[in-house]
């Protein structure tokens, strides 16, 4: 049994006072099932010019006491947007956290085995450099491709772009080197096919496991934090709930667009949210005299579950198409409408697609179908597959965070 599970995620920090997220979760479920995990994040906040802890020292330990898990906060610089600071921001943590662990080794132990989580690569560059150095597995997890992200979102860059070209065979090395593979994506071996790399990185060494949600927290959090809202709350409307960022990459235009046909039935569009785009479509509903969208602003994650189990149907982003998602999808938010039991409503994904594959809701193609969708269902009739209740919920279960710890523990005691 590899007692001693170190998980390296840059971006981890935050979940120590969330409480919540991915390695969080992982963290107390590994603990409930005999393992001592520690994780190691920057103590620098993503995005802004603030750290969790003001310290000089390289490292300091918390203790997260409700899973029973150390976090160790790692100093880095801070920074503010996506510019040269965020990139030295990476190194500095690429940098730190081998010197971090190594003390921290010294003071309270060797790990079993290192468990390195993306977003960005040179996490997982420093979890295969420090297994190397303790002698002892590696296992790395990729979340978001690079550079192939960058490739589908920027305008600055192409697949033929030197720099991009150079960061292709840096994540060749790690995914080579590394001695497991876990991706959030269904499909990541289609990706490494497509990259040529089969050869060099066999489908034995990729595993799956997507985000997730932790049905204890949820249920917990549905029955005692209970939002007043009448709208919720009302017998006579027809409720399409929304829940997530409002920026124009989640295109809710396309939503009030839908809302607009809807005037005149008894559906109620309710956007729980903030971001850049919220003030310039909550103006758009106020000129096209949608009364039948509300914005509701932004609430504290332990609201959520309340909110969208007593939705009718909850609601993912309308973005269109993108070249990313033909490898599958891993918004968190889906996991919680699974937990919900409501049915869900996709736009456009047709492969890889945890709501088809459970029949746990909907699909639409194009704008006439999202709302002929909502205007049947509404209607009290079914729209194409049939959805019951126990759909979301087995799809809620397979998804837990206690069934993707356990996939998670095979791969670690896997032998190399």
């Amino acid at each position: 049994m590899k007692t001693n599970i170190w998980i390296l995620n840059h971006y981890a920090s935050a979940m120590y006072f969330d409480r919540g997220g991915r390695h969080y979760n992982f963290a107390k479920y590994l603990r409930r099932a005999g393992y001592a995990p520690v994780i190691f994040g920057a103590n620098s906040k993503h995005g802004k010019a603030e750290r969790f802890l003001e310290t000089d020292a390289l490292w300091e330990e918390r203790i997260a006491e409700e899973i029973d898990t150390p976090f160790v906060f790692v100093r880095t610089r801070t920074y503010d947007g996506n510019g040269k600071q965020r990139v030295l921001n990476m190194i500095d943590f690429y940098r730190n956290v081998k010197k971090a662990a190594k003390e921290y080794a010294a003071q309270h132990g060797r790990p079993d085995v290192i468990f390195a989580s993306s977003v960005h690569p040179l996490t997982l560059v420093a979890g295969i450099q420090l297994a190397k150095q303790f002698g002892v597995k590696c296992v790395c997890e990729v979340r978001d491709l690079w550079p192939e992200s960058i490739v589908v979102y920027s305008s600055r860059f192409t697949k033929n772009d030197p720099l991009i070209g150079l960061l292709y065979r840096g994540e060749k090395w790690i995914y080579r080197k590394a001695d497991a593979l876990v991706f959030t994506m269904e499909a990541a071996y289609d990706y490494i096919v497509e990259r040529g790399w089969e050869k060099d990185i066999p489908r034995s060494k990729v595993h799956y496991i997507n985000n997730g949600v932790d049905l204890e927290q949820f249920d917990y959090n549905k029955e005692h934090f209970c939002v007043d809202d009448p709208d919720l709350d009302d017998p006579d409307t027809f409720k399409v709930v929304y829940t997530g960022s409002i920026r124009l990459v989640n295109n809710l235009g396309l939503l009030l667009d839908v809302a607009g046909h809807l005037k005149e039935r008894r559906v109620k569009f309710l956007i729980w949210g903030s971001g850049d785009e919220r003030e310039a479509l909550e103006q758009r509903a106020r000129s096209e005299g949608l009364s039948n969208v509300v914005f509701k602003g932004r609430v504290e994650k332990k609201y959520v579950p309340a909110i969208v189990s007593r939705a009718d149907l909850n609601v993912m982003d309308m973005q269109e198409k993108n070249e990313l998602f033909r490898f599958g999808i891993s918004p968190n938010k889906l996991f919680e409408y699974f937990a919900a039991e409501r049915p869900v409503l996709m736009y456009q994904l047709d492969r890889y697609n945890p709501v088809m594959e459970y029949r746990a809701g909907f699909v639409a193609q194009n704008k006439d179908e999202l709302v002929s969708c909502i205007e049947t269902l509404a209607g009290g009739q079914q729209w194409e597959a049939g959805w019951t209740p126990a759909c979301s919920r087995k799809a809620a279960e397979a998804f837990s965070y206690q069934t993707l710890t356990a996939e998670l523990i095979k791969i670690l005691e896997e032998d190399q």
